[in-house]
């Protein structure tokens, strides 16, 4: 999934990638529940997430743009794949460990299609220790502490949900550049944020109708 992604954004814009990426959330977010209200805060996250990320639709022509769409595709389905998967992890009682041994696995299987050509052509990009600080820096802020943290959500809220509250994720992006490195975001963005926050709301206040209220049963 992360290497499709990275592959997408040597190709096309960050915000592109980001918002093709997203509809695999979607998917799992409209799968999980047939109610209108459930569907439109989908919707209206999805539009949000577009505003927010920034779309550059004239980045995407050409055959490097295809390709950069096709990579985003393939990452938007392995979201998708891994929300699923994730939940069932965490229901079945994995939980970090299973992630361990997810994480490792799939070090093992993506190691040589992965690094097998920068190895063979370019040997001398693994010898700075640079690289290596970088690249331990990446799989713990990118894959090792997102996904524990999604293994303890997983295990209390639903996957259409949980698929849901991830457009927060440029959201907070958003926020995290405008308090330290002072980009501001214009209209369209603070549109964007409306909409998700809307979605998160309305979602939120349903759950919580929804939850019972206690009783002799606990």
């Amino acid at each position: 999934m992360n290497i499709a992604f990275y592959e997408s954004i040597a190709h096309i814009d960050l915000g592109t990638a980001v918002a093709i990426e997203f509809l695999g959330p979607i998917a799992v977010a409209v799968a999980g529940s047939r109610r209108a209200v459930d569907l439109l805060a989908a919707a209206a996250a999805l539009i949000g997430v577009v505003c927010v990320a920034g779309v550059n639709i004239g980045g995407v022509s050409g055959v490097d743009g295809a390709v950069g769409v096709a990579c985003a595709l393939v990452a938007a389905a392995l979201w998708a794949g891994y929300i699923v998967l994730g939940k069932r992890v965490a229901d079945a009682g994995g939980g970090i460990e299973g992630l361990g041994v997810g994480l490792a696995a799939g070090a093992v299987v993506l190691a040589v299609p992965a690094l097998g050509f920068d190895v063979a052509t370019r040997p001398e990009s693994f010898l700075g220790w640079e690289v290596w600080v970088v690249g331990l820096g990446l799989g713990l802020l990118s894959s090792v502490i997102p996904y524990a943290l999604d293994q303890v959500v997983l295990r209390r809220i639903g996957r259409a949900r949980f698929a849901l509250l991830l457009a927060l994720l440029p959201v907070t992006a958003t926020a995290v550049g405008a308090v330290m490195l002072g980009q501001r975001p214009g209209w369209l963005e603070a549109v964007g944020i409306a909409l998700v926050v809307a979605a998160i709301v309305v979602t939120s206040r349903d759950v919580a109708e929804a939850a019972p209220t206690g009783g002799a049963g606990g």
